[in-house]
């Protein structure tokens, strides 16, 4: 992984607004129905608001910002939104707000069925969406989990790639990241891009690189970088829900490999080709 930040001589705050988009999908093979709805309450119990909300706070330590204030809402019959305040950088504790929790008790009360959480830099934003998803005719179901994180001044969400990556069971990814806006230097020219970068590739770790073929898609004279990454190996045993693949004739394994494989690209490519 490059280390690509190069400090600018800025003139006052970094007015660009930096804006990280991509899904993964984990994708399951459940055969009867049972395994398909056991496989959903799975995910639900996996990545509940608790752990979604543990892994915002890590990439909150990560990026170097202060939380503030987490607030969190069950709905019913499922769902759950966390909002997450925090500010950029260090804050001294006398200027919080006496009414923000700093954090504190965050892990209390967790709910079992999320969907969504929400999180705020002073400026800036991180949300998590959930997304189960099955067809009772179909043997392969399928998890998707949506994150978009804008930030503004010195924070890059650029750096919480590898660890969000590594957090879920990513089968297939797609990010996106855009530069919006200028901010001026000592001299007063424009600067509409705060690091030097060719692809969101650098910025992922080699070993995560190896497991995925990748490819680019990048109108630089934009600021708009967009990548999608497809992994190469499929280990049977990790995509059988409750099945052990030597319970498994070798013919069907084969069939369902192959499933699995074409969900996949189709997922990739973004349009139904088989």
């Amino acid at each position: 992984m490059l280390g690509l930040e190069k400090k600018l001589a800025l003139y006052g705050f970094n007015n660009l607004t930096k804006t990280l988009s991509f899904n993964i999908y984990d994708v399951c093979y459940a055969k009867s129905e049972r395994e398909q709805k056991d496989y959903i309450a799975y995910i639900d119990e996996q990545y509940n608001s608790e752990r979604l909300t543990k892994i915002l706070c890590d990439v909150t330590e990560k990026i170097g910002a202060t939380i503030l204030n987490i607030s969190k809402q069950d709905y019913d019959p499922q769902g759950a939104s966390v909002n997450i305040l925090f500010a950029e950088g260090y804050v001294d504790p006398s200027h919080i707000d006496e009414s923000c929790n700093k954090g504190r008790g965050y892990y209390q009360n967790a709910v079992s069925r999320p969907e969504t959480v929400h999180a705020h830099l002073d400026k800036s934003h991180i949300t998590v969406h959930t997304f189960p998803e099955y067809h009772p005719d179909k043997a392969i179901s399928t998890f998707r989990v949506d994150i978009d994180v804008a930030t503004c001044g010195e924070i890059s969400p650029l750096n919480t790639l590898d660890y969000l990556i590594g957090s879920f069971d990513s089968d297939i990814i797609t990010i996106d990241y855009r530069v919006r806006g200028f901010t001026r230097d000592v001299s007063g020219k424009k600067c509409f891009m705060d690091t030097q970068m060719t692809s969101i590739q650098d910025y992922i770790d080699d070993a995560t690189l190896t497991k995925y073929d990748a490819i680019d898609v990048n109108v630089y004279q934009s600021n708009i970088f967009h990548t999608k990454m497809l992994i190469k190996e499929i280990e049977l045993q990790n995509y059988l829900f409750n099945r052990d693949v030597y319970e498994i004739h070798p013919q069907e394994r084969l069939e369902i490999t192959n499933s699995l494989r074409c969900e996949m690209i189709e997922i990739f490519s973004g349009m139904n080709i088989y």
